[in-house]
C-alpha cells in the first residue's frame, strides 16, 4: 500500500508564506513525477507545480514567481513553497505521485488526502 501524506497548510494573511511538504511511504521502489493541484470551492482542481526525478519543473502560470517545489529523494518527499500568498490562493492543496509499486510495472498515480490553505486577513 501507498500513502502520501501532506503537512504544513493553515491560514495565512494576504502576503504572507507558507511551506508545504508531502511524503510518500509504502512499498514501492521508483517515484517519477510529485507535484501539487489544488482546488477551491466550486473550481476545478488544476495542476500547481510539477517536478520530475530528475529536477524538472512545471508551474501554473498564477504561481509563477511566487511558488516553488522541489523534492528530497532520499526522503520521498515533496516541497511546495508559497510566497505573496493572496485570497485567489485559497483551495485544498493536494500532493500526488505518479511511482512504480513493488511488483507494477506500469506507473501509477497516487493523491495525498489534501491540506487546506486559507489566505485572509
Amino acid at each position: 500500500q501507498v500513502q502520501l501524506v501532506e503537512s504544513g497548510g493553515g491560514l495565512v494573511q494576504p502576503g504572507g508564506s507558507l511551506r508545504l511538504s508531502c511524503v510518500a511511504s509504502g512499498r514501492f521502489f521508483k517515484i517519477n513525477t510529485m507535484g501539487w493541484y489544488r482546488q477551491a470551492p466550486g473550481k476545478e482542481r488544476e495542476l500547481v507545480a510539477a517536478i520530475t526525478l530528475v529536477g524538472s519543473q512545471n508551474y501554473a502560470d498564477s504561481v509563477k514567481g511566487r511558488f516553488t517545489i522541489s523534492r528530497d529523494n532520499a526522503k520521498n518527499t515533496v516541497y511546495l513553497q508559497l510566497y505573496s500568498l493572496n485570497p485567489e490562493d485559497t483551495a485544498v492543496y493536494y500532493c500526488y505521485a505518479t511511482l512504480y509499486r513493488v511488483g507494477a510495472v506500469l506507473l501509477e498515480p497516487y493523491w495525498g488526502q489534501g491540506t487546506q490553505v486559507t489566505v485572509s486577513s
